[in-house]
């Protein structure tokens, strides 16, 4: 079985190729295109734009690594929310296309669980307590009685979201979070706000005071440093409570910030010292992208899979909770 998926929530345009042989799973493809701007944020009409703009470029792309057509691909799947309405609708509409141009089945995929699967398939993970943390979600996530759960999540702004915010204010361009980790690396510690509520955290009155300190003068390099010290120990300790209510014996780490060291590292601290495996989704799969959503189709395929175009829409606000597995 065939899936091409197409990733298209925020500022990455991706196009994946996905296989299921034997009961087992395989990424042929997963290319991409990446919004990037050094001046303000992402204005969801210019990164719609940009998705529109090379969305057939990186299709071919996609094909031609994997070394097929079209018309052999069996699923058309894409990124169906929770997502910036203006790109979520890039992604719709070119699914659509396809799926109706060359009479296939299409799928409409939640991202958030499409992040969890593709964590599942590369790093052979059983049953994690997932922590995902991204631009648009920061969500602790766990399967219970055959459904996916949030047990914590931010109460406002995404963790990606709030290191793009506080690099825009120290002119520091986006995206914001390799420049922040890496001038983290020279810093020192500097009292911030840490507000965990029960399971949930936030994130906004700690960027309001890191900018209050940067217009007062503190060293750049001792903000990021107490930045990431702050944010990600509010998510370890959600994530430590997780494991305790829900007695699972791994975590998995996956989303952009995934990438991040600092993170990874107290992650590990953690699981160690519970005696708990600790597996983090490679950078290539970790951040947005086409594969992820290749792969969800597939699995996804028996649940929400028609022929019908009309039947299936983006929802910009698709809670995880409410995928039917």
């Amino acid at each position: 079985m065939l899936c091409l998926g197409i990733e298209s929530t925020a500022h990455t345009l991706g196009v994946g190729i996905a296989v299921k042989e034997n009961g087992r799973g395989r990424i042929l493809a997963n290319e991409k295109s990446v919004f990037t701007t050094e001046h303000g944020g992402m204005r969801p009409r210019d990164v719609a734009e940009h998705h529109a703009s090379v969305a057939r470029e990186v299709l071919d792309r996609a094909l031609e690594k994997a070394g097929v057509s079209v018309k052999e691909i069996d699923i058309i799947a894409f990124s169906a929310g929770p997502g910036m309405g203006p790109c979520l609708k890039i992604g719709e509409i070119v699914a659509k296309y396809l799926a109706l141009k060359h009479d296939k089945v299409i799928v409409p995929v939640n991202h958030c669980q499409a992040h969890v699967e593709i964590g599942l398939l590369v790093t052979k993970a059983k049953d994690p307590v997932t922590l995902y943390v991204s631009g648009g979600n920061t969500q602790i996530i766990a399967k219970l009685n055959n459904r996916y759960r949030v047990f914590g999540e931010t109460l406002d702004i995404a963790i990606g979201n709030a290191l793009d915010k506080f690099a825009r204010s120290a002119g520091l361009g986006f995206p914001g979070g390799p420049k922040i980790e890496e001038l983290a690396r020279k810093g020192r510690f500097v009292p911030l706000p840490y507000v965990v509520k029960g399971m949930d955290f936030s994130f906004s009155g700690l960027v309001t005071e890191l900018e209050r300190k940067l217009e007062q003068g503190y060293r750049l390099e001792d903000l990021c440093y107490s930045f990431q010290e702050h944010a990600f120990a509010m998510m370890v300790e959600a994530v430590e409570r997780a494991l305790a209510h829900t007695e699972k014996r791994e975590v998995l780490l996956t989303g952009g910030v995934a990438a991040n060291k600092r993170l990874q590292e107290m992650l590990r601290v953690m699981c160690d010292d519970r005696d708990v495996k600790f597996l983090v989704v490679p950078k290539e799969y970790a951040g947005d992208n086409g594969a992820m959503i290749a792969w969800t189709g597939i699995v996804m395929a028996p649940t929400y899979g028609t022929k019908d175009i009309t039947a299936v829409k983006s929802m910009q606000r698709w809670r995880i909770e409410e995928v039917e597995l």
